[in-house]
């Protein structure tokens, strides 16, 4: 029985002029400014594909994705799907860290959850999600974007 694990990051600042919202795990963050992307900028959609990419060694973020750009696929969710078609492995368990000041997401870590749950098929016990503010030692805990770090293990 061979296990793999590989983690995925990725960070944007927010937006200083973009009428696009927030989302964050494909939920809408509301009254909230959106993050600078050509994309929904969706972090913690854009770690969890760097994740399953370190697995199959398929990078899909960068050129594939600036092509789903270019022809109007900006919902992140689907850079995940086309990740998921390289994976030839069950997950087993995800886990999330998401570092920045605002938004407090608490409240939202629950649909958060939902929504990873359904994307990967897969149970929401085993879906991690947490968040900090690094103690304000970073620009993603000092309020400039958010930063999110994924770990994905497969068997």
């Amino acid at each position: 029985y061979l296990m793999k694990c590989a983690i995925g990051q990725d960070s944007h600042r927010f937006s200083k002029n973009s009428q696009k919202p927030l989302i964050l795990a494909g939920v809408l963050i509301k009254n909230h400014k959106a993050l600078d992307a050509k994309s929904d900028g969706d972090v913690i959609y854009h770690a969890l594909t760097n994740a399953i990419s370190g697995i199959t060694s398929v990078n899909v973020l960068g050129k594939t994705a600036d092509e789903m750009c270019k022809n109007g696929i900006i919902d992140s969710k689907f850079y995940v799907l086309e990740a998921l078609k390289s994976l030839q492995h069950d997950i087993l368990h995800v886990s999330f860290t998401v570092e920045c000041k605002t938004p407090v997401i608490s409240s939202y870590i629950d649909n958060m959850k939902e929504n990873i749950s359904n994307l990967l098929n897969i149970d929401k016990k085993d879906i991690g999600l947490t968040a900090t503010s690094g103690e304000g030692l970073t620009s993603f805990g000092q309020g400039d974007g958010i930063m999110c770090f994924c770990l994905i293990t497969v068997g």
